[in-house]
């Protein structure tokens, strides 16, 4: 089994060795906890128990996916966007869950808000950014809450980008230009900002192929 492989595997591993110590210390201190929507206990409750469940699955997925990338990546272990990924939700969501513990309602609050504008313009519905927010805020809400909420968040970032993408492409028919150049708008695929890629020359009323053009 190669080095990557390796890496892979220890993904699904990792993630169900913190499950169990984040589960077994709480079982030896006071008992599993079980959280409520909105902390109501009228309200649906989820034990930590289920961690143990969703972390290693999450995990699981991840491993799938970097796998499914390396072959762009040969010389790295991890495919750089997915560790990115992974590393900065999962530092999101543990300041998030920090600030809750600590009683910081206004850095909370801030954080929480924050979350439908990084939707816009992050891709949070892959499933390296779903892994780190969870597994980052599983110590203070366990890992069914936040799944939830980075389900709803991954909604709205898959449906704004697949949008503004369609808009995008439909503003990027060719467009003829009098003597000059026949362009399309292409939209950058992490910020969003258009540039113009050049299709084929107009001089007069003939068209030449773009080679030939640059050849003028």
């Amino acid at each position: 089994m190669s080095l990557t492989r390796v890496a892979f595997s220890l993904i699904p591993l990792a993630s169900l060795v913190f499950a169990a110590t984040f589960v077994g210390f709480e079982h030896f201190n006071g008992g599993v906890k079980t959280h409520h929507f909105g902390a109501r206990r009228d309200l649906p409750g989820f034990s930590n128990w289920l961690s143990l469940l969703i972390l290693p699955l999450l995990g699981m997925i991840v491993a799938h996916r970097a796998n499914s990338k390396q072959a762009a990546h040969t010389s790295k272990i991890l495919p750089p966007p997915l560790a990115v990924g992974a590393a900065a939700s999962f530092a999101y969501g543990a300041a998030l869950a920090g600030s809750f513990l600590f009683r910081f309602e206004q850095v909370s609050l801030i954080l929480f808000v924050s979350l439908f504008l990084l939707s816009l313009v992050l891709p949070v519905y892959r499933a390296e950014w779903i892994f780190g927010f969870v597994t980052g805020m599983t110590i203070a809400f366990g890992s069914v809450i936040p799944l939830v909420f980075a389900i709803v968040f991954a909604t709205i970032s898959f449906v704004a980008r697949r949008v503004t993408r369609y808009v995008l492409s439909a503003m990027g028919k060719p467009r003829p230009l009098r003597d000059g150049l026949s362009v399309e708008l292409h939209a950058a695929p992490l910020s969003g900002s258009l540039f113009c890629k050049p299709t084929r020359s107009i001089r007069g009323n003939q068209e030449y192929p773009l080679e030939q053009f640059r050849n003028w």
